[in-house]
């Protein structure tokens, strides 16, 4: 009987550690979400901007994005971009009050 508990230990410590590598290595792989929202070289009166024009750096609004916005400057890829309207580092996945859909 003590036979069966040490094996049963042993396979479900084997089968923890195996998930536990496996765990880590998705984490490292996962691409770094883009964050733009460092607002700390703004001027009060910037700041202020941005936040009465509800900047956020994730667009909750379907279809709305900075990438999308007439507004938008756009960075290197991958990187964050800046906007005419909004000072500050912007995110193309981003989105506030100002967004004027690019025409075509």
């Amino acid at each position: 009987m003590d036979e069966k508990l040490l094996r049963r230990d042993v396979l479900q410590r084997g089968a923890a550690g195996v998930l536990a590598v496996v765990g880590a290595a998705a984490c490292k792989s996962a691409p770094k979400a883009l964050s733009c929202a460092d607002t700390t070289s703004l001027s009060a009166a910037d700041y202020q901007v941005r936040t009465t024009l509800a900047y956020v750096d994730v667009s909750t609004e379907p279809g709305k994005t900075c990438s999308g916005c007439q507004q938008f400057i756009p960075g290197e890829p991958g990187a964050c971009g800046s906007c005419k309207v909004v000072k500050g580092t912007i995110n193309p996945a981003g989105y506030c009050k100002s967004f004027v859909a690019k025409t075509t």
